[in-house]
């Protein structure tokens, strides 16, 4: 799940790369679902979840937050990110 805010530019920056992920899971034989959720519209979310910074991402396993990482992130970063928590 990744919270963002849509005037993020970390955020905006992110889209893209988060855009391709789908693929690039599926191509590794990860059967997962991935989420966005805009912490403007959800606000509630954000404060359940304790986002402070933007973009948020967590990985959930089993319905329990499993890992965290919050910031900008390089497409290599978030595939570093990816690999060693699935």
């Amino acid at each position: 799940m990744e919270f963002y805010a849509p005037w993020c530019p970390f955020c905006q920056r992110l889209e893209p790369i988060w855009n391709e992920l789908p693929n690039r899971l599926k191509e590794k034989g990860v059967d997962t679902k991935i989420a966005r959720m805009n912490v403007d519209t959800y606000v509630d979310y954000g404060e359940r979840f304790g986002v402070t910074g933007f973009p948020t991402l967590m990985l959930f396993k089993n319905g329990n937050v499993d890992a965290t990482k919050v910031g900008a992130l390089s497409k290599s970063q978030l595939a570093a990110f990816l690999d060693s928590n699935l």
